[in-house]
Parts: structure tokens; C-alpha cells; sequence
């Protein structure tokens, strides 16, 4: 049964950091039932949720992918791009060390983890304005005695490579190309967002059945289309704070 490490929202979620979206009033109260809402879909997919607090100097502590890569073997703890998030790592990497042996990604080198997109043993980064090139680097220095490769790419016009393109079926990129080249992607499926939802590449695959945002329907039709499996989820909320599906939790498959 897999782990789905999730946060608590900070009370100073309205404080959270921008880059591509202009800043929107944030209900807190219905911020806090869609993540509760998806938490509630994560144990409906088989995870067992551990769910640690939230931290009122941290506004975006919700979005815990930032925080770490996790495959298998190890975590890797990640140094976020955003200087104001990178104490996050901490109460992560707590939870994470009963789980997972640690390694560390260390200055000067930048990376969250909503920039790194693992299929198989396949590690796709983007370069970023929050992941630099060093921060790939240090990555694969640590991944690659465990069998991964890892592969660089340029992200542009959102904030993640996760923001452009997932796995949101087994074998399947969902993405947008306007924002992240398809032609990486050769070697799977892909799905192309309709455009009229240029948001909606991200979705989070938990076992064979992808967790996916209930905003994007035209993008949703064209993944059921191409036979996956999804169950949506309201986190439009999180979204005004350049929060997706997978920006919130971290799946750790048992070995």
C-alpha cells in the first residue's frame, strides 16, 4: 500500500510565492475542504495518508513535491528555487527518514521537485526559474548508482515541468506543447491538453488511475478517450496559488 506524505495549508497562504499568475483572493476555509476533499481521494486510490502540520511562516508548505524527489531506493531532499520556501525541506525530510535513506541536494544548486517528472527509470528536469543546471547535476549524481538516467529539458511559459507535462496514464504524457517539447516524449503516449485549457497537463497517476482536476473537462475527455482511468478532484483554490494535483503530496511506493 503506498504513502501519500501530505501537509496541512499554512494560515499565510495568501503570502505564497508567485511567478506566473497575478495574485487572486484565496478562501482559506474552502482551500483547506478541497485538500481535505483530496486527501480523501488519495486513500480512495489505496494510499495511506500521513499528513504532517502546517507551519504559519511557511505559505506554501501545502505543496510538498517541492521538497523532495522519491523513488524507490532513497529521497532525495531537494533545495528549493524560492529562498523564502526552502525551510520546508525540513519537517519533510523528517518524515521522509523513517521511509527513505536521505540525500541532499546542496548550494549553489537549485531544485524542486514539481520540476522533475520520473517515468520508470527515466528522471526528466526541467531548467526553470526555481531548477537550475547544477541542480540536475547533483541529482543525477545521486540517482544514477541506483539505475536512473536523468534528463534535462527547457520549461517555458509556467512554473514547473509538472505544470507542462505528466505521466497521467500508465505510459502516457499528458502535456502541453506550447510549453515543454513534445518530441522528448517519443517513446510514450501523448496526450496534448485541449488548448483551450493550457493548465491542465498535470495530473497525478497513483497506480493506474490518475488523479485529476474537475476544471479541465475537455482535457479530461481526451485522457478517457485514450483510456485512462480518472478521478477528479476541486483544487481550484490551491490553483490561484500556482498549486496543481501533484504539487500536493508525495507518493512512496513500498518496495
Amino acid at each position: 500500500m503506498p504513502i501519500a506524505i501530505t501537509r496541512r495549508i499554512s494560515p499565510s497562504l495568501a503570502r505564497c510565492e508567485l511567478t506566473h499568475l497575478s495574485r487572486e483572493l484565496i478562501d482559506l476555509e474552502r482551500a483547506r475542504a478541497q485538500h481535505a476533499s483530496y486527501e480523501d481521494c488519495l486513500r480512495s486510490l489505496g494510499c495511506t495518508v500521513l499528513t504532517l502540520p502546517p507551519d504559519p511562516d511557511l505559505p506554501d508548505c501545502v505543496f510538498v513535491e517541492d521538497t523532495a524527489v522519491v523513488v524507490d531506493e532513497l529521497a532525495v531532499i531537494t533545495r528549493p528555487g524560492a529562498p523564502s520556501r526552502r525551510r520546508e525541506t525540513e519537517a519533510v525530510a523528517a518524515a521522509l527518514g523513517g521511509h527513505r535513506e536521505l540525500a541532499f541536494i546542496t548550494e549553489p544548486a537549485t531544485l524542486d521537485g514539481g520540476d522533475v517528472l520520473r517515468i520508470g527509470h527515466r528522471i526528466f528536469v526541467g531548467l526553470s526559474s526555481r531548477t537550475n543546471a547544477e541542480g540536475a547535476a547533483q541529482l543525477e549524481e545521486r540517482l544514477s548508482p541506483h539505475g536512473y538516467t536523468v534528463e534535462t529539458l527547457t520549461v517555458g511559459g509556467c512554473l514547473h515541468l509538472k505544470s507542462a507535462a505528466t505521466e497521467a496514464a500508465p505510459g502516457t504524457v499528458l502535456l502541453n506543447p506550447s510549453w515543454v517539447d513534445a518530441a522528448v516524449f517519443t517513446d510514450f503516449r501523448v496526450v496534448a491538453v485541449d488548448p483551450s485549457e493550457p493548465g491542465a497537463a498535470n495530473g497525478l497517476l497513483v497506480g493506474e488511475t490518475t488523479l485529476f482536476p474537475s476544471a479541465y473537462p475537455r482535457t479530461a475527455a481526451r485522457l478517457e478517450e485514450a483510456g485512462a482511468r480518472l478521478v477528479r478532484v476541486d483544487v481550484s483554490e490551491l490553483a490561484k496559488a500556482e498549486g496543481a494535483v501533484t504539487c500536493c503530496s508525495l507518493i512512496l511506493n513500498q518496495p
